[in-house]
C-alpha cells in the first residue's frame, strides 16, 4: 500500500508520500512542502499545487490518498480557499482512482500519539519515532502530511 497525503494550503502544501512495509509500519518516500507565491492570482496557485501533486502521483504511484478533514473557525476566506484546494486535490486524486481517505484532527492526534489532546509539538516529536526521516528542516505543513499518512496507516491494520 502506497499513501499520498496531503496538508492542503495555498501558500504552503505539505506532501508526504509513505509506503505501508506491514503492520503498523511505513517507509517514508518523499516528503516536501509545495509553495506558491502571494503574488500570483489564485487561480495560478491552484495550477502550481495541482501540476505538482500530479506530478507526485506520477513519479510514486500510490494508491490512497490520505487528507485532514478540515475545520477553521476563525477566518473564513482562508477556509474557503483551502476548500477549493482541497476539492481540487480530491478530483485529481479521484482522476486516478485513488482511494481517498479523510481523518478528523483528533484521528490523527491519537493515531500519531495515542493521545486526544496532544499538541503539534507532541505529534511532531512522535513522527521520528514512528518512520525514518532523512536529516533536514521540515516545515509545520510536511510533519501534518506525515501525521496524515502514518494515520492512514495506523487505519488500515
Amino acid at each position: 500500500m502506497r499513501i499520498i497525503s496531503i496538508d492542503p494550503g495555498y501558500e504552503r502544501m505539505g506532501v508526504a508520500v509513505v509506503e505501508r512495509l506491514g503492520g503498523a509500519t511505513g517507509h517514508l518516500l518523499y516528503s516536501d512542502c509545495v509553495r506558491t507565491s502571494p503574488k500570483l492570482a489564485f487561480t495560478e496557485r491552484l495550477l502550481g499545487l495541482g501540476s505538482e501533486f500530479e506530478r507526485i502521483i506520477k513519479d510514486f504511484r500510490p494508491n490512497i490518498f490520505a487528507v485532514e478533514k478540515l475545520y477553521f473557525a476563525k477566518n473564513q476566506k482562508t477556509a474557503l480557499n483551502v476548500s477549493e484546494v482541497k476539492g481540487m486535490l480530491c478530483y485529481i486524486a479521484k482522476s486516478h482512482d485513488l482511494l481517498i481517505k479523510e481523518f478528523t484532527p483528533l484521528q490523527i492526534k491519537v493515531a500519531v500519539t495515542g493521545y486526544g489532546r496532544a499538541t503539534k509539538s507532541d505529534i511532531f516529536k512522535m513522527i521520528p519515532k514512528l518512520i525514518s526521516l532523512r536529516e533536514g528542516t521540515r516545515l509545520d505543513d510536511e510533519y501534518d502530511a506525515i501525521a496524515i499518512a502514518l494515520t492512514a496507516i495506523a487505519t488500515q491494520i
